[in-house]
Order: C-alpha cells, then sequence, then structure tokens
C-alpha cells in the first residue's frame, strides 16, 4: 500500500525538510489532534448515557440508552467522511468510499443496513483509533512541534521580555538575546526532527485510515457484479417493451390499415363507372392509405424484424442487404443461434452502419462479414467510400457504442480520409 508522504521522503530524503509537504503534513496533524478529542469526547458522552440510561434507566429512558448505543455505532460513519476529506491535504488520491448510493429508503431500514455492513464496524474502529492512538501521538507531536518553535524564538522572547528574566533552564536566567542562541540552535534541531516526525505520523495515519475506510476489493467487485447484472436487466426491459411496441403495430394499426384499405377497394369498385365526383377521392385514400400501410411496415421492421426472431442473424442481415440501395456483400457464418440480445443488437449495428454508408459514404460496395471467435462474435461492416467518418459528429456511432457496452462489448470505426471505412464491433456472446 504506497503512501505518498513516505514515497517523498524515500525519494527525496533532504528536499522534503524544505518542501510543502512539511507545513501540510504539520497541519494534518494537528488538525487531528482537534478532531480526535472531539471525537474521542463525543464517543465517552454516548457510552456513558447510552450505558447509564440502559443499566439504570426504566421506559423511555432505556430507550435513550439504546439510541445513544447504536449513535456511537454508527459515529463512525460522519467521522470517516469528514476523514477522507481531510486526508486530501495529505494523499492526492481520494479514498474509494466503501459503499455507493442507495434508492431512498426509510430510515429505519436504513440504519438496520447500515448496521450490518463490516464497512460501519471498520468506520468505528478508526473512530476509535482516532480518538485515542492517533490523538495522543498528535498531542506528543504538537508538544514537540511547540516547544520546538519557543526555543527557536527564544533570542526574540528574551528581547521582546527584557528587561525581566527569563528562564530556558530552571534556575539559570538568560541575561541578554545573544545568550539564548543556544537555545535556538536547539529549536531549529527541534524542527527538523519535527519535519521529519510529523512526515512519518501523517504516513502512519494515512495508512490506518486506508486499511479502515477504503472500499475492500470485494466490495468493489460485488458492486460491479451489480451494476453489470442492472444493465442487463436494463437491456432486457428495453427489448422487451420494443417486442411489445412491435407486436401492438403488427397486430392493431397495420391491421386495421389493411382492413381500411380493402374497403376503400371495394368502394371504389362500387362508384367506378358511375361518374360520381367521389371515385378519384376513393382512388386517392386507398392509395394514401396503402402508403401509410408500407410506411407502417417499414417501422415494425425496424423495430424488430421477424426474421430476426425466426432465422437469426444472418438470414436477417441478408434481408437488410436486399433493401440496401448499395449492392452489400454478407458473409456471416455462425455455429449456432446466438443469444436473442447478442443478435438483436448486432443486427442493429449492422443497420445503423449500412444506413451511414449509403447516405455519408458515397461508397459502392459495402461488405458484412461476422464470426464467431472465442465466444465473442466480430462483425466487421466495410465499405469503399471516401472515408472521414467521426463517430463523435453524430448521436447514431455514439448510441452504438453505448448499445454494445451494456454487454460488455466494444465498437471500433476506422475511416481515414479517402477511405475506407471500417466498423468493427465485439460483442461477448456470455452477455
Amino acid at each position: 500500500m504506497s503512501v505518498a508522504v513516505w514515497e517523498v521522503m524515500r525519494r527525496r530524503p533532504l528536499g522534503f525538510v524544505v518542501s510543502g509537504w512539511v507545513p501540510r503534513c504539520w497541519a494534518f496533524l494537528l488538525s487531528g489532534v482537534l478532531v480526535g478529542l472531539a471525537v474521542l469526547l463525543l464517543l465517552v458522552a454516548l457510552l456513558f448515557v447510552g450505558v447509564s440510561l440502559s443499566v439504570v434507566g426504566i421506559g423511555p429512558s432505556v430507550a435513550g440508552g439504546i439510541a445513544a448505543l447504536v449513535a456511537v455505532a454508527v459515529s463512525g460513519i460522519p467521522v470517516a467522511a469528514l476523514e477522507r476529506r481531510r486526508l486530501r491535504l495529505v494523499e492526492p488520491e481520494p479514498l474509494p468510499a466503501p459503499r455507493g448510493s442507495r434508492a431512498r429508503t426509510g430510515a429505519l431500514r436504513r440504519l438496520r443496513t447500515r448496521l450490518r455492513e463490516a464497512a460501519t464496524w471498520r468506520e468505528l474502529a478508526y473512530a476509535l483509533a482516532l480518538g485515542v492512538v492517533l490523538t495522543a501521538t498528535g498531542l506528543a507531536f504538537t508538544a514537540l512541534l511547540g516547544l520546538s518553535a519557543m526555543l527557536t524564538a527564544a533570542p526574540v522572547i528574551v528581547w521582546a521580555l527584557a528587561p525581566e528574566t527569563v528562564m530556558i533552564i530552571p534556575g539559570r536566567a538568560v541575561p541578554h538575546p545573544l545568550a539564548a542562541l543556544p537555545a535556538s540552535a536547539v529549536g531549529l534541531l527541534g524542527l527538523l526532527v519535527s519535519a521529519y516526525a510529523g512526515g512519518l505520523l501523517t504516513g502512519a495515519h494515512v495508512w490506518v485510515a486506508r486499511s479502515l475506510l477504503s472500499a475492500r476489493e470485494d466490495s468493489l467487485r460485488s458492486r460491479v457484479i451489480e451494476l453489470t447484472r442492472s444493465r442487463a436487466r436494463l437491456a432486457d426491459a428495453f427489448e422487451a417493451e420494443r417486442r411489445r411496441i412491435e407486436r401492438d403495430l403488427h397486430d392493431g394499426a397495420q391491421q386495421q390499415l389493411v382492413a381500411l384499405s380493402m374497403t376503400l377497394g371495394l368502394a371504389e369498385l362500387e362508384l367506378r363507372g358511375q361518374g360520381s365526383p367521389a371515385a378519384p377521392l376513393v382512388a386517392r385514400a386507398r392509395g394514401e392509405a396503402r402508403q401509410a400501410l408500407d410506411q407502417l411496415r417499414s417501422l415494425v421492421r425496424g423495430i424488430h424484424p421477424q426474421v430476426l426472431t425466426d432465422h437469426g442473424l444472418p438470414a436477417a442481415v441478408t434481408e437488410l442487404a436486399l433493401r440496401n440501395p448499395v449492392p452489400v456483400t454478407v458473409d456471416i457464418d455462425l455455429p449456432h443461434r446466438l443469444p436473442t440480445a447478442v443478435e438483436t443488437t448486432a443486427y442493429f449495428t449492422v443497420t445503423e452502419a449500412l444506413t451511414n454508408a449509403s447516405k455519408h459514404s458515397g461508397a459502392d460496395q459495402v461488405t458484412v462479414t461476422g464470426r464467431l471467435r472465442d465466444g465473442t462474435l466480430v462483425l466487421d461492416v466495410t465499405d469503399d467510400g471516401h472515408g472521414g467518418a467521426d463517430p463523435d459528429a453524430g448521436a447514431g456511432l455514439r448510441g452504438l457504442a453505448d448499445r454494445l457496452a451494456i454487454l460488455g462489448g466494444t465498437l471500433t470505426v476506422t475511416s481515414p480520409l479517402g477511405g475506407p471505412t471500417r466498423l468493427r464491433a465485439e460483442v461477448p456472446c456470455s452477455a
């Protein structure tokens, strides 16, 4: 566990004395004495009240005593929060908090959660160490620093108090300021010792704080796992909502438009040959209904193509290539069907890539290849256009990158000026 102040002392043992680290360490230790004394008094008061009321009290008094003891148990939490801020005086890297943000719940539920966390008891242990051990060492250092400062300033003190008698050593008066120079030399030596002692004590304090207040590796790992699971759940919920919208449009609005088109067709047949002025309007309405139906079918296909569900990614991309205005060569060879989330993400990645190639690249040919390598789907979409594609210029590629990241995948775009443009997506199939 690397401590910044110890590293500076090791690398620059002589330069440390005249560096800015010395006053920072002194400020850290002196402020630690004040904080430690306040914490010690608070813990003693809460413990005394809690034990007294719990043992000799009755009724509400017992409840008050229990509340005081609970306050002792959780008192380390605000102390730890303050200390993480104070440590920034001497530690460039902030300590990671052992617990992340949580959903808002009732106060009693949050309290139960805090009491069950190991981090709460480590923070209480740190508060006790701060109030007793670290405060005691801080007081000893304060005494050394204060005495050294007074001895260093001895000639000035003798001059300022003259003609009053000043005794540095009991029973031996200092007659004039020059006679106090030896004491001043001792004081300077004491300040030198205080500089190194302050660095060592500060480093020890930081080491204790990092041992007790920072997040443990298992805690961080569990947070990462939970974050990954929550992202997967979010992706699944989003995909389920897409499927629901696609089903409602297919079974509802699309069927109604088909029925409307058929009804208008029958009306057109009835009016044909009668010379009615309504006949052209009915024909026009039927054409608009047919156009709306085509647009709706295109929209439904864009939400989630049925061929992807029924036949998998290669067939869906092949169908997509047939509708693309630029010729597309598809070479996707997969040994088996992939997880639904992977297939859907890969399909819309190819869709966005082909759309960009058709609209912006000026390409005459696009090639799509896909292989499964070591449990990861690797997709390459290459066009022979003029290049210069910038992922930061639009939301399309950024959105693809975000969508791939939900599954732990990556998106790489290579597009030098003059082309070709190559989009490479890698999606773990275990996501």
